[in-house]
């Protein structure tokens, strides 16, 4: 089995090109993660996920823990074995999806106690037993547990915040267990505030983990600040570590995070989005239910191979969803994660021939057309 070992091939500007290996598969990077909450990628099958060319994917702590419960999964073998994914996959600690719950939530030094979303069930997430649940879902990629700052934060209550945060860290890392091809990542935080984030960088670094996330950011903050603060953290951290930035995003925010020097990145973006009938394509996205589809012959993406554009029309896609079909957000989001992963192999490839500044210049030039209405 493969030790778990990253090797930054090449550089383009601040834009990185680079390999993961883990016990499961190799990563090629910069990469875009799929996002299976709940052990599923929503309305794919995981062979359909791969034949987009992903490599890996993301399952969550949180809702795994709650349903259909941690110890159950690892009775099944662990999350790929249960769900049939034979790649590598990465699982979220629960941090932020337990700060999310708000009032039905109290923190403390040692964890968090919460109410489940579902039927209000107390449960106690501390950073030990969020490494465990990880442990028994058999991530190959383990989140150290922090809390998840909210934005916007004074930075006295972003520095508090940060530095529970580094504790936990430091316990979900003598709570991990080592193992060939498998990994732990520890999370930067301290919101906007440069100095706070390399008090951060430098906490997690003398931990040392395989690699190293970017957390606290798409909260808010707007892109702006997100890219100003990638642009001050990203060059703090090391170069011979994977560098994650966390729930991100649009395709504009995966082309302003690699030339910012990041490797890796999941949303639920894609996934959500086909289900409500927004594709991404590479004229900017297009909202498939508008009437002015009804009739139009077009692929929605003439240059996407996938089912949805190979195989039927935007006039066929829009009566799927104006019927309420469920094969209409399946093709859509297949459609959605296929588009993401051809940006990102387009990146790929541009980093590799040097090409980065030309090809980021020309995403913006194509998505500024904005999607062409038919002729006639």
């Amino acid at each position: 089995m493969p030790d778990f070992n990253f090797t930054l091939k090449t550089t383009d500007g601040a834009a990185r090109r680079g390999r993961l290996q883990t016990a499961w598969g190799d990563v090629e990077t910069p990469v875009f993660m799929p996002v299976g909450t709940a052990a599923t990628v929503k309305g794919m099958m995981p062979e359909s996920v791969r034949a987009t060319g992903a490599s890996i994917i993301l399952a969550n702590t949180y809702h795994l823990m709650l349903r259909p419960g941690a110890e159950r999964v690892g009775r099944l073998g662990g999350v790929r074995k249960m769900m049939g994914w034979d790649g590598p996959l990465l699982t979220d600690s629960g941090g932020f999806q337990v700060m999310s719950l708000g009032p039905l939530r109290s923190l403390d030094e040692d964890g968090v106690t919460f109410k489940s979303h579902l039927d209000g069930t107390r449960y106690r997430l501390t950073p030990e037993r969020s490494t465990e649940i990880q442990h028994l879902l058999d991530a190959t990629i383990t989140m150290a547990f922090d809390e998840c700052t909210p934005f916007p934060a004074t930075e006295e209550v972003a520095a508090e915040s940060m530095r529970l945060s580094m504790r936990w860290a430091k316990r979900s890392r003598e709570a991990f267990v080592h193992r060939q091809g498998y990994g732990q990542f520890g999370i930067v935080q301290g919101s906007v505030f440069r100095d706070l984030r390399a008090e951060s960088v430098a906490a997690l670094e003398e931990i040392g983990f395989e690699g190293y996330a970017i957390g606290g950011l798409a909260v808010g903050e707007g892109q702006e600040a997100m890219f100003e603060t990638l642009e001050f953290t990203t060059p703090m951290m090391r170069a011979d570590r994977p560098r994650y930035l966390m729930g991100v995003g649009k395709p504009a925010d995966l082309v302003g995070g690699v030339a910012r020097g990041v490797d890796m990145f999941d949303c639920v973006m894609p996934t959500r989005s086909g289900r409500t009938g927004q594709g991404f394509t590479r004229r900017g996205p297009v909202n498939i239910k508008n009437a002015r589809h009804a009739e139009d012959p077009r692929p929605l993406d003439a240059e996407c191979g996938c089912p949805a554009c190979s195989r039927f029309s935007r006039a066929y896609l829009h009566h799927l969803f104006k019927a309420d079909e469920v094969l209409s957000l399946m093709l859509l989001s297949w459609h959605n994660i296929q588009y993401y992963q051809d940006l990102m192999a387009g990146m790929r490839a541009a980093i590799e021939a040097g090409a980065f500044a030309e090809f980021e210049a020309d995403f913006h030039a194509k998505q500024a057309l904005g999607d062409i209405e038919p002729v006639g």
